[in-house]
């Protein structure tokens, strides 16, 4: 590049790294006036054209760049970008390797077109491409791209069985027959491994794992010792690794905790390998073997002492193995072992989990344990404190059916908050970004008064719990534990704009919006007050759903770079990382939650149902991973109740069947809205299809899974989605026929699509040909045959909408929470949206007049006055609870309710008014809220 022209492009490549994009197109336009031709700032205004979201300009203006096979590396650069930004991957691929074919002996551009491959995950190619840029070059790196790509490809679910072994075994070909053997690098080991490994080669693997050299690698790298543990396992040698663990536990002093498990599962192998009944004799020997175990296990803890826990759990756990296997004798050596342990790391935040397997008493053995841990109360230091923590956490675990009554629950409830309150001392002086030492004690609070909740059916149990954990997260600002049960107690409580607070206040940031957003936004439709105009929960819809974008582009760059650095061990890591949030099913989840928002709160158009309808398409296509985290929610109560997570569902979990019938749901209603088919959707979109699924239910035809019920389904649905899915379905088999008859053909649309390309710059339609002559007649063709006769609307439709008011009435007149109530208005407002969506083509009297869909029209009509006036009813009945809810004399019943913790120092009147204000506040916006957006959809919709 000239030094002029570097001087012209520099303030181009300024504007883009400072984020100024306008500037940027700016100054390309400036270059453009004197050089039209320059192809590097063509593909750099597109670059910044992207970025604005001007995808039209840029598609000319990239596909102009393309023509001219660039090679030169700025601009592949810059048009990678670009490319990537309007989701044309496989785009990206031709570019680089157009560009290598025309300059082959470029090594630069060999490795970009690799890595172009890698990055879609395009094995064959790479594999191919690195294969001949060993040849060329004779770099051992690249015959090891090679390799590794044919086990990828060989790993991938859409590579034939039969071609499997085929290309493990040519990987394993390649590998043998480098000029370097395999164990000069421990990436490159790991690779020989684990190709011997999938094809099964046990011995092999392990005369390699035996070689002085293998040994040596195993110990320095963890990843090659993991392996070698698998592969060993599969090999049958589960004794041999035993004996391996044996000495590393006594002479090496290594307490990784898989050498322990590797020892158990040693000791009883000669049981635990076989389905056969134990002989008297194999039972002998493994009491002997368990003997010898107990006697390893015992020394590893009699050295470390304090210093490490590894030996008393494995103790611990040789036990409940003996146990399992009926070889047990002597009933309370658990339970002494657990005394032992508790007596030297009872002051550990970790002693509770740990003992948790282990702690199964009944009878004598559990009041002797209830009895040992009464006696070690004590709150004079923080690690007294600790050891009462867990004191208390334990003795709850163990409370029987007969001990959980509404009294004694309400006397622990007490006892906690006491305790609580007395340990705060501890953390006086801490600052705002510590935990005081006694919130686990506010955790036990609020898990009593969630259990006298369940007990008794009182909702003021659960405004206790409120107020006591507002309080202590008051006084420890970074608990998150605290937070994620305010966050159900308030979801509960009909309050989900604290609970929304509580989310946000937790910072939840990258991936963990995958596993933790489910505790916000799960049926967040029920708590969206879209359709009044408040975006609050699609907007979290939509910054949630950022991890996903960035993961598609970042993770591929993750990948690419493993290759570069020969970090092969972490590739398979990458690329189910990535596979799992590209296929997360609470990426899905948020995504039908979105759509139920924005049905709600935007005009049904076509804008709206196309861009949706090729989204839920994709997504339906999808074999879908569950990430979300549940364990992260506290469970402190009794192992004979529900855990604290169970028991605050306001409903049961979305999962897989309950996304497949919403997806089914919508996609049909999408579809029979829309004038869009298969034809005229693939020649309007922009970026490449997701690649299709395996399974084989997927190859049906769309229609014919669209209308297929599974039991999955209907199961992991609530009683009122149950006749909601009904309902849809009854609504979609009467009026598709109407719609099918209605819908202009693909060639009026693509003629429309064509003339309005004509009148703006962009991309053009791929293989779009003119529509003939009279096709194209503002959207509608003349039909030859007669329309469909007019049928009256399935009785299920009306009697929907029925049984929906008389759920409505009958959990008005109950005690059921504000969550339950929420549920039907919101699922029968999304029944008449549905029914608004199916019914919008047949607005316009012209069509009725044109198809003589008068009676069709009039049954329409019926449906929504009947609808409108349902809705409306509730609109007015919430809309009044709304105005009783935050009355003075709600805020004093809330207090009055809460009395039972308003004897303690620090839970003042004020302090729980000031709760109980905030509760009843954010209850009414609730209410008033979907009152309001209720009246506002039948308005728009009537």
């Amino acid at each position: 590049m000239s030094t002029a022209l570097d001087r012209q492009i520099r303030p181009i490549y300024d504007a883009l790294d400072t984020q100024s994009n306008k500037s940027a197109v700016l100054a390309c336009n400036k270059v453009l006036k004197k050089q039209p031709n320059n192809v590097l700032v063509k593909a750099l205004k597109a670059l910044a054209l992207v970025r604005l979201q001007k995808v039209e300009e840029s598609l000319l203006l990239a596909d102009e760049v393309l023509a001219k096979k660039p090679t030169d590396d700025g601009v592949l650069t810059a048009m990678m970008h670009v490319l990537r930004g309007l989701g044309r991957h496989s785009d990206i691929v031709a570019m680089f390797e157009t560009a290598y074919k025309q300059h082959p002996q470029n090594e630069d551009l060999g490795t970009q077109t690799f890595f172009a491959n890698v990055r879609v995950g395009n094995w064959k190619a790479a594999q191919q491409v690195a294969t001949k840029m060993h040849k060329q070059f004779q770099d051992d790196r690249y015959l090891y791209w090679s390799i590794f790509s044919a086990v990828l490809q060989a790993n991938d679910m859409a590579t034939p069985e039969a071609l499997r072994p085929v290309l493990l075994k040519l990987a394993l070909r390649l590998i043998s027959s480098g000029n370097t053997p395999s164990y000069f690098n421990p990436d490159r080991f790991y690779v020989h491994l684990l190709i011997l490994r999938e094809l099964e080669m046990y011995d092999d693997a392990a005369t390699l794992l035996n070689h002085e050299i293998g040994q040596k690698i195993c110990e320095t790298s963890l990843v090659c010792d993991e392996i070698r543990r698998d592969i060993m396992k599969l090999k049958g040698a589960c004794k041999q690794e035993g004996e391996q663990a044996k000495v590393k536990i006594l002479e090496k002093k290594d307490r990784n905790w898989l050498e322990f498990l590797s020892l158990l599962d040693a000791t009883f192998w000669d049981i635990a390998s076989t389905s056969e009944p134990a002989s008297e004799d194999v039972k002998a020997a493994v009491t002997e073997e368990i003997a010898k175990t107990r006697k390893v296990f015992s020394e590893a803890a009699t050295v470390d002492g304090l210093k490490d826990r590894s030996g008393l759990l494995a103790l611990l756990e040789l036990e409940k193995r003996t146990k399992s296997h009926g070889l047990w004798t002597d009933a309370c050596e658990i339970r002494m072992m657990a005394e032992n342990y508790f007596s030297q790391f009872g002051d550990k935040a970790c002693c509770y989990e740990d003992l948790l397997p282990y702690l199964a008493f009944e009878g004598e053995e559990l009041e002797q344990w209830t009895s040992f841990l009464n006696s070690r109360k004590s709150f004079d230091t923080p690690d007294t404190l600790q050891r009462s923590i867990n004191v208390y956490k334990l003795l709850r675990y163990n409370l029987t059916s007969a001990e959980l009554t509404p009294e004694l629950e309400l006397a622990r409830a007490q006892e906690y908050i006491k305790v609580y309150l007395d340990g705060l001392k501890f953390g006086v002086n801490l600052p705002d970004t510590e935990l005081q030492p006694a919130d686990d004690f506010a955790i036990l609070v609020g898990h009593a008064y969630v259990s006298l909740w369940k007990l008794t059916g009182e909702e003021s149990h659960l405004q206790s719990a409120a107020a006591t954990l507002e309080y202590a997260s008051a006084r420890s600002k970074q608990s998150y534990r605290i937070r994620l049960l305010l966050i159900r107690i308030y979801h509960l409580l009909g309050a989900p704009a604290l609970a929304l607070d509580h989310y946000r206040l937790m910072n939840v940031k990258q991936v963990q919006t995958d596993t933790l957003s489910h505790l916000i936004l799960s049926r967040a439709a029920m708590w969206s007050l879209a359709p009044l105009g408040d975006i609050t929960y699609m907007s979290e819809c939509m910054e949630a759903s950022q991890i996903y974008m960035s993961n598609s582009t970042e993770t591929a760059e993750f990948i690419a770079r493993a290759f570069s650095t020969e970090r092969y061990s972490q590739i398979i890591d990458f690329i189910e990382f990535e596979d799992r949030l590209d296929n997360s099913l609470q990426r899905d989840l948020m995504k039908v939650e979105h759509v139920r928002m924005r049905v709600a709160h935007e005009p049904l158009n076509a804008e709206l149902v196309d861009m949706e309808l090729i989204e839920l398409k994709f997504i339906f296509d999808r074999i879908h991973h569950d990430n979300r985290d549940f364990e992260v929610i506290p469970n402190y109560q009794p192992r004979c109740q529900p855990s604290f997570n169970e028991q605050t569902l306001p409903l049961k979990p979305p999962g897989a069947g309950w996304l497949s019938a919403y997806l089914k749901v919508y996609i049909r209603a999408f579809q029979e809205a829309s004038d869009l088919d298969e034809t005229v959707e693939d020649k309007l979109l922009i970026g490449d299809r997701p690649k299709p699924s395996n399974d084989p239910e997927n190859q049906l035809p769309l229609r014919e899974r669209l209308v297929k019920k599974r039991q999955e389904e209907i199961d992991d649905l609530s009683e009122d989605e149950k006749l909601f899915y009904e309902y849809t379905l009854a609504l979609s088999e009467w009026v598709g026929p109407y719609h099918d008859y209605v819908r202009p053909p693909p060639s009026a649309l693509l003629a429309e699509a064509a003339k309005s390309n004509d009148l703006k710059p962009g991309h053009p339609l791929k293989s779009m040909a003119a529509a003939a002559n009279g096709s194209a007649t503002n959207g509608h063709s003349k039909k030859d045959e007669e329309p469909p006769a007019v049928k009256e609307s399935p009785e299920l439709i009306p009697k929907f909408f029925d049984d929906m008011k008389s759920r409505f009435d009958a959990v008005i007149s109950g005690t059921a929470l504000p969550s339950e109530l929420l549920h039907i208005v919101a699922t029968t407002q999304e029944a008449y949206l549905l029914f608004a969506l199916e019914t919008v083509r047949f607005k316009p009297n012209s069509i009725i007049k044109q198809y003589k869909f008068g009676q069709l029209a009039q049954s329409f009509k019926d449906l929504r006055v009947k609808a409108s006036s349902i809705l409306n009813e509730m609109s007015t009945v919430l809309a009044k609870l709304g105005e009783e809810v935050a009355t003075p004399d709600g805020r004093k019943a809330f207090v009055q309710a809460s009395s039972s913790i308003q004897d303690s120092s620090g839970f003042d009147h004020d302090f729980v008014l000031g709760v109980a204000k905030k509760t009843t506040d954010a209850r009414k916006q609730t209410y008033e809220g979907i009152a309001k957006g209720l009246a506002k959809v039948v308005k728009n919709h009537s």
